[in-house]
């Protein structure tokens, strides 16, 4: 299936480990030029390197920290700089920050909307006069949280929550641009992070620590999902091939949310 995405410019933050790295390997092999960035300059240019060399698209790092407004602009005008358009914005940056309520500070509280909300918010911002130029795509990727936060997942359910908000008001305000806005919930997805945390454990072999989560979130597909199967999902909602849809908020989470 031809997804239509040969020569288009992507842009993905978060991109240099896990769901991120994974969506640029799949934009990557569909055709499209492909900027990565993240916080830290020495992962993120190995990944560029693999991804280049597993795909043979042209994948460019650029070192940013989406929290701050400068580092955001800087990655928009050097993408569009080097490539003359940017037709795809993935924003995937962000951690898991799920705590007691009473434990949060205000200044965590400021930390993960920097990051998860306002990172994204000033993306979009200084994207869409680049994505009208064709019409172009937005992928928020958010968690299931956003639909039905737990006890103790502050910060985060409220940032992506705040989120899923944000992508229902952009598919209807920037529809008329033929901008399509639409997000991807994730549920639990094999991380580098995971891996650290059970590194840091030790125990049983990674294998068995993905299959205890799994069992202990009660996964109906019985297993933890692939960031390469987040990553297609994204290709696809960015491709020619999903024109027709926008504003939705797509659960990746082997049926583990009780809501759609």
């Amino acid at each position: 299936m031809d997804l239509g995405l040969v020569g288009k410019v992507a842009v993905i933050t978060g991109g240099s480990e896990g769901i991120g790295r994974a969506t640029a390997r799949s934009l990557g092999r569909e055709g499209a030029h492909v900027v990565i960035c993240a916080r830290r300059t020495d992962v993120l240019e190995h990944a560029a390197a693999e991804i280049a060399r597993e795909t043979g698209a042209e994948i460019v790092p650029i070192s940013a920290d989406v929290s701050r407004g400068k580092d955001v602009e800087r990655l928009i005008g050097e993408t569009v700089g080097r490539f003359g358009r940017l037709d795809v914005l993935v924003n995937n940056a962000g951690t898991s920050q799920a705590r007691e309520f009473e434990t949060v500070s205000d200044e965590a509280w400021q930390d993960d909307l920097d990051l998860k909300l306002f990172g994204a918010i000033r993306s979009i911002r200084l994207a869409i006069p680049h994505l009208r130029v064709a019409g172009g795509s937005v992928i928020n990727v958010l968690n299931i949280g956003a639909k039905q936060p737990a006890a103790a997942s502050v910060p985060t359910s409220v940032s992506r929550a705040a989120g899923m908000a944000l992508t229902k008001a952009l598919s209807k305000e920037l529809a008329s641009a033929q901008i399509r806005v639409n997000a991807v919930l994730i549920g639990l997805i094999k991380s580098a992070q995971h891996e650290r945390r059970w590194q840091a454990q030790g125990g049983p072999s990674l294998s068995d620590f993905y299959a205890g989560m799994a069992r202990e979130r009660a996964i109906p597909l019985g297993r933890v999902g692939e960031a390469e199967e987040v990553g297609d999902l994204i290709t696809f909602l960015a491709s020619s091939r999903a024109a027709y849809i926008t504003g939705v908020a797509i659960n990746a989470d082997g049926g583990a949310s009780a809501v759609v």
